[in-house]
């Protein structure tokens, strides 16, 4: 107060901001002692680590203007990736400490599978016991974070709703606060309309971690109308949710699209003559059709069958998409489902159009990296097509 005299400075002290030097210095001590700790840490998992170049066991630490998120299911085809574009490795197969340290030179991220049955983590002392596990994980691999990928069903008025949003936001904060730089991401339906029974607090979510890849395929999951062949991804209907994911009030920044690198071979019960394919009724979670009637193919053996097919790529005007039809050994007519170049790209435009974080794709392992002239070409223009317009944005 201003009747109180003033107290001298200790000497050998300098006045900061009217707050003793000596004071500043004890307040700074426990964030100097934690400093030290981490270089420690640091130090000592340096000399364990499994790159020729220690520093490439550090964590990346830069956040991307434009992500490129890659999900790889293991193998060594990493490796023929366009790394030029590449911001996050999700890997979902074998650890790899090879990836890992190639990722790392590159300045990618490579972040840990999360899963876990939404029935224990009701329990917060079993949500706290898995988040250790997975940073102790993540610290012993040198990863720099965690995808979560959590695709059971939840009932809207259910523990396991608010559970859920609370396990994504535990797991950012502890990661985040363990590891520096650290990437905290959660997989989500391709609208938010409690697609396969998954009714998950979206806006909470996206909130609580750094963002949501919107897995926009399978999007034949569900199917309450004719039990037909159609598009994995059509595109009307894929950006309509991504529209619906803004208008709850998600941040577009928060959301990165998720393309299909594979499609669809069903078998037609019946083929008209206007190319509609009738499929086996097959439910899935209450509805009476899905695209489980047909089985998933990677796009490099898309590429192989296509050319060889009995009416080659068509292209669907109403789904924007590719499909073509084939005979096999018995006679029955098959229809083929899949992306292509001309579809994702129509696709990834809205990416740069409505400002959204970034592109990626399920799964990087599915075109054909051998080499040969024209895989190698068709393999190119796949990864080409995720570089943003820069004019359109």
């Amino acid at each position: 107060m201003s009747g109180t005299p003033r107290r001298p400075p200790l000497p050998g002290v300098r006045q900061l901001s009217g707050l003793p030097g000596l004071a500043l210095l004890l307040l700074a001590l426990p964030l100097v002692a934690k400093a030290d700790a981490q270089a420690d840490a640091q130090a000592e998992a340096e000399a364990d680590c499994p790159c020729e170049e220690p520093t490439l066991c550090r964590p990346i630490r830069h956040h991307p203007d434009h992500e490129v998120f890659v999900f790889d299911v293991g193998y060594k085809t990493w490796k023929y990736y366009d790394w030029s574009q590449i911001t996050t490795v999700a890997t979902f197969g074998k650890y790899d400490s090879e990836l890992m340290c190639y990722a790392h030179s590159k300045g990618a991220r490579v972040v840990l599978k999360g899963d876990v049955s939404v029935k224990d983590i009701i329990d917060p002392t079993f949500r706290a016991s898995w988040i250790a596990q997975k940073l102790i994980l993540a610290r012993k691999q040198y990863m720099d974070g965690i995808n979560i990928d959590i695709e059971q069903e939840v009932n809207c008025s259910s523990p396991e709703y608010d559970a859920l949003t609370a396990l994504v936001k535990e797991t950012a904060d502890a990661f985040h606060r363990e590891i520096e730089g650290s990437q905290v991401t959660f997989d989500v339906a391709w609208s938010p309309k409690n697609i396969d029974g998954r009714c998950y607090n979206y806006t909470g979510i996206a909130d609580a971690c750094d963002f949501v890849f919107v897995m926009s395929y399978d999007e034949q999951s569900q199917v309450w109308s004719d039990c037909i062949a159609a598009a994995n991804a059509p595109y009307i209907q894929t950006l309509t949710g991504y529209d619906d994911y803004i208008s709850m009030g998600i941040n577009p920044r928060k959301l990165v699209m998720g393309v299909p690198w594979y499609g669809y071979d069903y078998t037609c019960l019946k083929l008209s003559a206007d190319d509609v394919c009738t499929i086996a009724k097959v439910p899935f979670r209450g509805a009476p059709c899905s695209d489980a009637a047909g089985h998933q193919v990677p796009y490099k053996v898309i590429m192989k069958q296509v050319n060889s097919s009995i009416s080659g790529s068509q292209w669907n005007e109403d789904q924007q998409a590719p499909y073509y039809k084939y005979k096999d050994p018995a006679g029955r007519f098959h229809q083929v489902w899949y992306d292509n170049p001309r579809s994702i790209a129509l696709k990834a435009a809205y990416v740069n159009q409505h400002g959204l974080r970034g592109i990626g794709m399920w799964n990087a392992n599915s075109l054909d990296y051998s080499g040969h002239p024209v895989a190698k070409w068709q393999t190119e223009e796949m990864w080409k097509v995720l570089k943003p317009k820069l004019s359109q944005r």
